[in-house]
């Protein structure tokens, strides 16, 4: 049996839709057939936008190193990470351990263009931090997709989105998250990421079209199948 280990916290609340998610898209009938899995809830862990853009990384990096090595030594399979800002520090992280950590960012724009191989453009929801570190940017280069990001205006949404409202327990509004979806409109996105599993959350509240693609599912995906289960 191969267990999956999972650096979490990063919020609790995605955490926990995180395990809900793979659960659900697990193709079980009772509770043997689920993956057996070793949850670190790493609350604590310092803010990944401020480490980021502040410069001030070691913190973070030294955090999430020792996390990930806990979970080496405790013989999981693969390591996932439902936090896509995190993902700045997954080349680092990977060099230091032999267990396989599941690339999120890569994952999320590699299933976007094998599901519509003639995709162009894309807009990308995520922090300051994820968006500051090109690390969606990069992806999207290596497929041929074009990135879009929010203006200053509707970034400062999108992080009170996540910051003031996910992060603090609501349920997330609806009227701001729909000036962020004419701006990707306008912009002439042909789909949108929500990289930031805050944004997720938020799609577990509310209804949205599949013009939004779920990294956060994906990463539930992708960690089903490196542990041998097959998907619902």
């Amino acid at each position: 049996m191969k267990k999956l280990g999972v650096i979490g916290g990063m919020g609790p609340m995605a955490t926990q839709l995180f395990y809900k998610n793979t659960i659900e898209m697990t193709d079980a009938n009772c509770d043997q057939e689920h993956i057996d899995m070793i949850i670190l809830s790493h609350a604590s862990m310092p803010d990944r936008t401020a480490s980021i853009k502040s410069n001030q990384t070691d913190d973070v990096f030294n955090k999430l190193l020792n996390d990930a090595k806990m979970l080496e030594e405790n013989g999981v399979c693969a390591i996932a990470i439902p936090c896509n800002t995190s993902h700045y520090f997954w080349e680092k992280l990977q060099k230091e351990i032999d267990t396989p950590i599941i690339n999120m960012v890569r994952e999320t724009v590699l299933s976007i263009k094998e599901n519509n191989p003639t995709i162009k453009k894309i807009g990308l929801l995520a922090t300051d931090g994820t968006v500051f570190s090109g690390i969606y940017n990069k992806e999207c280069e290596r497929v041929g997709i074009e990135c879009v990001t929010p203006d200053e205006e509707i970034q400062k949404v999108v992080m009170d989105i996540i910051y003031n409202q996910i992060k603090k327990g609501e349920n997330g509004n609806m009227e701001d998250f729909e000036k962020v979806d004419i701006f990707l409109k306008k912009s002439g996105c042909e789909a949108a990421i929500l990289a930031c599993t805050e944004l997720s959350c938020f799609k577990d509240n509310h209804e949205l079209t599949d013009f939004y693609v779920d990294a956060m599912q994906v990463l539930s995906k992708k960690a089903i199948t490196m542990c041998g289960r097959k998907l619902r």
